[in-house]
């Protein structure tokens, strides 16, 4: 498909979500693991399993924000959840999501042998169907990012992968999604989150969807006012585009910080 950018701002709320193509995105994207999301995993579950090292499992409460057409977050967040939120907006990626609950499909499972090479997820998976507690404790949910304003604290953990960019061609609307993501964390919550690196824009199915062209420093001021310490802001070192319209990807991971340590307005 020939990448086309529409001129103009687009914001979130002027995007037509219902005409995202959840099964044209995952056969693009996830139908077979790519260099880049390779990476991500190994990084996350690096992060995550460092921070419950010793720690035993099932007893926090996660979020991805911004799910979309993706387990692979909410499955490197399964060792440690009670529950885990899959907020999405889109009503066809909330339908995808749903039929996935119940039994994902086996592509999947070449994401999974990624994070199970952590010893957290080895032991995880030697004494857990990594399926039948998918389908315990993952619950979709349509919502929009920006309404998680009213829920500030709530989770234990979170992702958030490809979200914030890619809803709008707002800095202003970025900023705003990072925030609102972050402060949904309770103080002291692990956090794992991913970008598109000056990305033009993305085609899912027929439909063209913006994005906000930011860069490592845009990132980093973005998580910085609510991450404890100094946050992990690095470029992914594959190189193989998944597609075109941008020129690589950025994670960033790190703790959530205590409310007293955020600035206000």
């Amino acid at each position: 498909m020939t990448f086309r950018s529409p001129g103009g701002t687009q914001l979130n709320a002027d995007v037509s979500w219902a005409e995202f193509d959840p099964i044209a995105y995952v056969d693009h994207n996830y139908r077979e693991l790519q260099a880049e999301d390779a990476e991500i995993l190994r990084t996350v579950r690096d992060h995550f399993g460092g921070h419950f090292r010793g720690e035993g499992g099932g007893r926090v409460s996660g979020i991805d924000v911004g799910a979309g057409a993706n387990l692979y977050p909410a499955l490197a967040m399964l060792p440690w959840c009670s529950d885990i939120t899959l907020l999405e907006r889109s009503p066809a990626n909330v339908r995808y999501l749903e039929s996935q609950v119940k039994s994902y499909d086996e592509h999947w499972d070449q994401f999974w042998r990624i994070l199970r090479k952590h010893a957290a997820y080895a032991a995880f998976d030697r004494d857990t169907d990594p399926r039948a507690r998918f389908r315990q404790i993952v619950q979709p949910q349509p919502g929009n990012l920006f309404d998680l304003v009213h829920h500030e604290g709530q989770w234990s953990m979170g992702t958030m992968f490809f979200v914030a960019e890619s809803m709008t061609t707002s800095h202003d609307e970025f900023r705003r999604g990072v925030e609102c993501f972050l402060r949904a964390l309770a103080p002291g919550a692990p956090f794992a989150a991913a970008f598109m690196e000056h990305s033009k824009g993305y085609h899912a199915g027929e439909h063209f969807f913006p994005a906000c062209d930011v860069g490592e420093s845009d990132v980093r001021q973005s998580v910085l006012p609510f991450v404890e310490g100094i946050p992990t802001v690095r470029r992914l070192q594959a190189s193989a585009a998944v597609r075109e319209g941008y020129s690589g990807m950025i994670i960033a991971f790190g703790h959530r910080k205590s409310d007293s340590d955020i600035p206000t307005d």
